[in-house]
């Protein structure tokens, strides 16, 4: 066995206990891990693959975003909207990347990959949780069929952030009938169908509150709050709902 091997070996094992590692003891915190991907995109799948299994660990908030711009190559997204591809392209303007690609994964909102480089990814998510310390205190409660979301206040002034609610779908199955994955069943996981602004985060404490008819409205069987600094940017904080 070369020495190049045994290192692809140690690599490929090492990577597997990253995906499957839970939650910090008392960490509270969660980075969120965007895709953005699309049906008619042929190098898309693996990605769509490990989200799914980063979707199992629960020290992780994972969303898919389906974009539009490659429906002219045959076949048009089922899962795709305009305001996703407008997300990435505001992605794209923050991090002074010149185009939009597919996959990619946007990790806590600092950090962008390839969403099929599960190295490249496994070290984002894992520089982006050494950045937990002085991030704002995040509490959601169920209250009397509603679910309370509290913001603690920030050590310092100057905090301009949108406070968003995010509502997903936990799993599609698409089967692909034309384009690049003619053919294929593709399974997608978190899936994001609307997201919307609650209000803005300037530092001060906050409390807000939702109904759960209106989190589950339509059909959807997952949410997640997250607090972000301007339209995109850094995430401060987040959480899931569990209904």
């Amino acid at each position: 066995m070369t020495l190049s091997t045994l290192r692809a070996i140690l690599g490929a094992v090492l990577l597997t206990l990253f995906l499957q590692q839970p939650a910090l003891a008392g960490s509270g915190r969660q980075v969120v891990v965007e895709l953005y991907t699309s049906q008619g995109c042929n190098s898309c799948p693996p990605a769509d693959r490990l989200l799914g299994k980063l979707a199992e660990r629960n020290d992780l908030i994972t969303l898919t975003f389906n974009v539009d711009y490659w429906d002219y190559l045959g076949w048009k997204d089922t899962l795709a909207s305009p305001a996703n591809t407008e997300r990435q392209r505001h992605y794209a303007a923050a991090m002074r990347s010149r185009t939009v690609y597919t996959p990619q994964m946007v990790i806590g909102g600092r950090q962008h990959a390839v969403g099929s480089d599960a190295a490249a990814v496994a070290a984002a998510i894992a520089a982006e949780q050494l950045r937990s310390t002085g991030a704002p205190k995040l509490w959601l409660r169920h209250v009397d069929g509603r679910v309370v979301i509290s913001l603690g206040a920030a050590a310092k002034a100057g905090i301009n952030a949108t406070v968003w609610l995010v509502r997903f779908d936990r799993r599609r199955d698409v089967p692909i009938e034309r384009g690049e994955n003619a053919g294929s069943n593709l399974v997608y996981h978190n899936v994001v169908r609307d997201m919307r602004a609650l209000g803005h985060w300037r530092g001060q404490a906050l409390q807000m509150d939702l109904s759960r008819a209106e989190l589950a409205e339509g059909g959807r069987d997952g949410c997640a709050i997250i607090v972000q600094k301007g339209p995109v940017g850094p995430i401060l904080a987040a959480a899931r709902i569990d209904f």
